[in-house]
C-alpha cells in the first residue's frame, strides 16, 4: 500500500473508531459529519473520501463498537481464570464499565437504535448478542444444554438491563445499588446491604 492509500486507510480508521466511541456515548443521531471529522483532525470536505454517507459511517461504527464489545468482555471472563462467568460479571456490573459508555458495551447503548433500525443494524446487534450468549454459556465447563443457554440469556439481560438502568437513575446510590444488586443474583452471592 502506497503512502497516500496507508494515510488514506488511517484517516479512515481514525474517523470509524472517534464515531464508535461518540454513538456509545451519545446514540447514532447526535454526532455530525463536521463534529466528527474536525475531532479527527480532519476537513469537512474530505468525509466522502472515506464513507458514502453518514448514515454509512454509522453502520460501519456501530458494528466496530459492537465487535469491540466482544473482545473486552472475552478478557474480563479470562480474568478470573477459576470463575470466569464471576470476571465477566464483576467487570461488566462495574462502576468503571458503568462510567465510561464511550468504551463500554455497545448492546446496551445500541439496543433501542437496532430494534427500529434497518435489517443490517439488526444482524449486526444480533451477531453481537449471539455471541456474548456463546461466552457467557462457554464459561459454564463447556456445558452446551439448553439450560446452560437460557441461563446465559438471563445473566446477558439482567447485565445489559442493570447496566442501563444504572447509567440512566439520578440517585448515585440507587445506581450503585443495582450494579451490586444484580451481579451478587447473578452469582448465586447474597445480596449487599
Amino acid at each position: 500500500m502506497g503512502h497516500s492509500q496507508a494515510a488514506k486507510a488511517e484517516s479512515r480508521d481514525r474517523v470509524l473508531k472517534i464515531a464508535a466511541r461518540r454513538i456509545r456515548e451519545e446514540g447514532l443521531t447526535r454526532p455530525g459529519v463536521a463534529e466528527l471529522m474536525n475531532e479527527a483532525g480532519l476537513t469537512h470536505g474530505g468525509f466522502y473520501k472515506h464513507f458514502t454517507s453518514r448514515e454509512d459511517l454509522m453502520r460501519q461504527a456501530a458494528a466496530l463498537a459492537l465487535v469491540d464489545g466482544e473482545t473486552k468482555m472475552a478478557r474480563a471472563a479470562r480474568r478470573n481464570r477459576e470463575e470466569p462467568r464471576t470476571g465477566l460479571i464483576d467487570s461488566y456490573l462495574s462502576a468503571r464499565h458503568r462510567d465510561a459508555p464511550g468504551t463500554g458495551c455497545a448492546v446496551v447503548t445500541l439496543g433501542a437504535a437496532a430494534g427500529r433500525g434497518e435489517a443490517e443494524m439488526k444482524e449486526a446487534y444480533e451477531k453481537q448478542v449471539r455471541s456474548y450468549l456463546e461466552l457467557i454459556s462457554g464459561t459454564q465447563d463447556g456445558d452446551d444444554s439448553d439450560e446452560a443457554r437460557a441461563d446465559a440469556m438471563l445473566t446477558l439481560s439482567a447485565m445489559v438491563g442493570a447496566l442501563l438502568m444504572s447509567r440512566a437513575v439520578a440517585d448515585p446510590e440507587l445506581s450503585d445499588q443495582l450494579l451490586r444488586t444484580v451481579a451478587a443474583r447473578l452469582k448465586g452471592a447474597p445480596v449487599p446491604s
